[in-house]
């Protein structure tokens, strides 16, 4: 699976990726994400649930972050398990421009692997589950560092999402409301920033 899209987020080049490199904005943003911690140099844990087609499983997962170029770009090589569900693995490349002084052009590629019953599914559900995790996950994400809920995708976008079960959609409401509903003083706790792990190397 490759994916490839830009967004444009209203915020500036430093905030976004101050934003992207921030644990507690990424927990809100991802659909159906439990938790993200350290976990090694430049490395993060990462428990989420997840539905695509017909498969709904809890992932455990551990993403790496490499040539890593502040604020401009870095590559996050991921892999993850979901027991009798399968597995899935890849790398995503991140790059942020400015568009003048309070808008960043966010463009990523992703390419992955899967396995298990992931694999077994079809890659039109496994890419339109994708598509349509991504596309939560920049609402959100420009939620977080706007305070309001509108972003503007540069491919528009594609029907393939649809085909995602009812059920993807049933899991990412509910991991939403859950978000809302946390406790504050629990997200504190969290607020820890991948930049400063970062720094460390």
């Amino acid at each position: 699976m490759e994916l490839t899209e830009s967004y444009t987020l209203p915020v500036s080049q430093q905030r976004a990726w101050e934003a992207l490199n921030d644990t507690a904005v990424l927990r809100a943003s991802i659909p159906g994400c439990e938790s993200i911690e350290a976990d090694g140099e430049n490395a993060f844990a990462l428990s989420m649930s997840a539905s695509v087609g017909p498969v709904k499983a809890r992932f455990k997962g551990r993403m790496v972050l490499t040539n890593v170029n502040a604020p401009h770009s870095y590559t996050i090589v991921f892999e993850g398990q979901g027991g009798v569900a399968g597995f899935g693995k890849g790398e995503t490349q991140v790059t942020l421009e400015p568009e003048g002084d309070d808008a960043t052009r966010l463009t990523y590629t992703a390419s992955a692997q899967v396995g298990g019953k992931l694999a077994q599914i079809g890659s039109r559900l496994v890419d339109g589950a994708a598509r349509k995790i991504a596309s939560e996950f920049f609402k959100r994400f420009t939620a977080q560092v706007t305070g309001e809920d509108a972003i503007t995708s540069e491919t528009g976008s594609d029907t393939s999402a649809e085909t995602a079960s009812s059920g993807a959609a049933d899991s990412e409401s509910s991991s939403a409301q859950t978000d809302q509903t946390a406790d504050p003083a629990d997200q504190g706790k969290r607020k820890k920033s991948w930049t400063a792990w970062i720094s460390k190397s």
